[in-house]
Formats: structure tokens, sequence, C-alpha cells
């Protein structure tokens, strides 16, 4: 029987979080040498509404996600990321899909997110979770590299 997935909210200033962004930083910096990374800020992130979850498996932290609120009214996600060895076992979409429902229950009616065109797992399960992309917004905006995606999460009712 494969171990259980168990998410925990933690500050992202913690060391558990702060050694899986370090891992996703490492990586982005392998695919895009020399390219800014857009994180986020951890003081304070929090007390702003952000949400950084970490999904682990056996007690490790396997994989990490955040929302944070836009400046819009929507939410985005940040800094999602599954460890190299804990890849191929649907964990991302997991993550993902926590991230939507703790969106949702905090009353957001879309969610947004930008990622890489070196990216192209992440721009597939982004396609398959039933993201649109979406023109590049905010610090993104005209930045070359960048891919963005939107989903809305409460369908407007008559």
């Amino acid at each position: 029987m494969a171990p259980a997935l168990e998410f925990v909210e933690v500050d992202p200033s913690e060391p558990e979080a702060v050694e899986l962004v370090a891992a996703l930083d490492a990586d982005l910096m392998a695919r895009y040498p020399g390219a800014p990374i857009f994180g986020i800020v951890n003081a304070g992130f929090r007390a702003a509404g952000g949400m950084f979850l970490i999904g682990r498996i056996d007690g490790r932290g396997a994989v990490c996600g955040a929302i944070r609120p836009l400046a819009t009214g929507d939410v985005e996600v940040k800094r999602m990321f599954v460890r190299p060895e804990f890849r191929r076992r649907g964990l991302a979409l997991a993550m993902l899909s926590k991230l939507e429902q703790a969106a949702a229950e905090r009353g957001y009616r879309s969610i947004r997110l930008e990622t890489g065109d070196g990216q192209p797992e992440a721009i597939a399960l982004y396609l398959a979770a039933g993201y649109r992309p979406i023109t590049c917004y905010g610090e993104y905006a005209g930045y070359e590299g960048s891919i963005c995606f939107e989903k809305i999460l409460v369908e407007s009712r008559p």
C-alpha cells in the first residue's frame, strides 16, 4: 500500500519550506540560467492572506505550493514543486487541487498562475486540470518565456 499524502499549512520561512523552495529555485535556475525567479516574500506572507502548503509522505516534504491574493481580487498559485524522487505519482495534481479547494473556501472566484515555457510538464498539468491560457499579468506582463493561466473556481449563477 502506498504511503498517504498529508497536507500541512506552514509558514514559508520554516526550515522545511525553505528547503523545498531552495530545491525549486535550483531547478528553475538550471532551466532558465540568468532569468529572474518570481517567488514570494516570506515576511508577512500569511498575514497578507497567503497560504503555503507542504505535502508530506512518511513525514518528508515531497511537494509544496502556495496561494497568494492578487490586487485584482483573484488568487495566484505560487511555488509549486515536487521533489524529483516523488515525481510521476500525481502529487502535483493533488497539491493543485488542494490549493484550488482552499482558494474556493476563501471565496475566490478564479485562480491564476504563471509558469515558464521551459516547463512542459507544468503546462500539461495546468491544461489537464482545466486552466486556460491568458495574457500575462502583473510582474509577468511582457516577460518573454512566461505563460499565464487561469481557472474559474466558482461559476457565476444567474
